[in-house]
């Protein structure tokens, strides 16, 4: 057969990842469901114990992307090895669905204990965070991750300064920043209405989306509500990791909980100010966070802690108002009210013209289709 003609055959991509599809909507759904619009996409998500058997739960989401998660019996989590029944639910699945011509697309290197067995026609590490350094990471997950670059053709970073920390451990590693579908976020530019959870919350608002968890500098967020009590300050996302009572509690902070990422141009549209107030700690070092061009398309002013991939290039061209502490951040946010909105917008429109979730996919697909054609010539030889 014709090499080009099995690279247009439709090989199927599955996902090993650490996040749940239907928690929050951000990089991976953003790639995979792209994927999906062209291939079979199996999106295999960490196990979750319960007194149910032991079994393979498998939803269907848009296009051709199948969400699957294994669930265990609590049981059977006593008397078997976990890695060993997650290899068996996903050899199942293999034989379910008649998976032959697959790529293997990474998110968690804790994935390579039950699943370093397959031969796939590629594999692809999509790097997106340094998840050793998040909070609870399991002590293992450095040597999974030696190892799954070995195993790897490609390797893909969520950041640029993630690139940088990895260039020198693969021979073959791409830097594809946090990326954008900015027309759903310009839409809130004209929506009017407001969202009735933040209605009656006075203005002006900064607001956060996102989860909130170690990265987010809950003291600094306290220290500014106190500094400026005339501020509202609206937080909208879960709370994972830490604890409701670690959250400040303060008459102008207000926590709204999580929120469908088609809802989010509403809240946006209603804020005065964007923030990010992450922490500057190891777990925030090489983060690269797609609320940035988000909150910009949106048409909002922005505040950001100096997270190296905030600062370069948003802070660089004045994108972002960059301030470090709650004086910094309070004079930030009083200049930031005043902003010419209309010429800042067409600075920032001519710069997310350059950056999208379909140019980053494409960018993706053409590497993986070239480890692909070469393995195929490979096999012909």
């Amino acid at each position: 057969m014709n090499i080009d003609r099995q690279i247009m055959e439709k090989f199927d991509l599955v996902c090993l990842s650490h996040l749940r599809w239907d928690f929050v909507y951000q990089r991976p759904q953003h790639l995979l469901s792209r994927f999906a619009r062209e291939r079979r996409v199996f999106f295999i998500e960490e196990p979750i114990f319960s007194d149910a058997p032991t079994t393979l739960e498998i939803s269907s989401r848009e296009d051709n992307l199948s969400v699957v998660i294994p669930r265990i019996l609590h049981a059977d989590r006593h008397t078997k090895n976990v890695e060993d029944l997650q290899r068996e639910l996903l050899d199942g699945l293999f034989n379910l669905h008649d998976i032959d011509r697959f790529v293997l697309w990474f998110y968690t290197p804790m994935a390579m204990d039950f699943a370093a067995h397959l031969q796939p026609q590629a594999t692809v590490f999509d790097c997106m965070d340094e998840l050793s350094a998040f909070k609870f990471a399991p002590p293992e997950l450095i040597e999974n991750e030696r190892r799954l670059f070995e195993k790897a053709d490609l390797v893909f970073t969520g950041g640029q300064s993630l690139y940088e920390a990895k260039k020198h451990q693969h021979e073959q590693v791409f830097a594809f920043p946090s990326s954008i579908d900015a027309e759903h976020f310009k839409q809130a530019r004209s929506i009017t209405e407001e969202r009735a959870e933040q209605k009656s919350i006075p203005r002006p608002r900064f607001g956060y989306y996102g989860v909130i968890d170690e990265r987010i500098d809950i003291a600094l967020l306290k220290e500014i509500a106190d500094l400026r009590p005339d501020w509202q300050f609206v937080m909208v996302g879960p709370v994972v990791k830490i604890t409701d009572e670690d959250l400040p509690r303060r008459e102008n902070i207000h926590y709204l909980g999580g929120k469908s990422y088609q809802d989010l141009p509403a809240f946006l549209a209603g804020w005065d100010v964007a923030i990010m107030p992450f922490a500057i700690n190891e777990s925030t070092r090489f983060i690269s966070p797609t609320k940035t061009p988000e909150y910009l398309a949106a048409g909002k002013p922005v505040i950001s802690t100096p997270i190296t991939d905030v600062v370069r290039p948003y802070g660089d061209m004045n994108l972002v108002h960059i301030a470090s502490t709650a004086e910094e951040f309070v004079a930030a946010g009083e200049n930031a009210l005043q902003e010419n909105n209309t010429e800042r917008l067409l600075e920032i429109d001519e710069f997310l013209a350059q950056m999208s979730w379909d140019k980053t996919w494409r960018q993706m697909s053409a590497l993986i289709d070239e480890v692909v054609r070469k393995q195929c010539k490979s096999s012909a030889a």
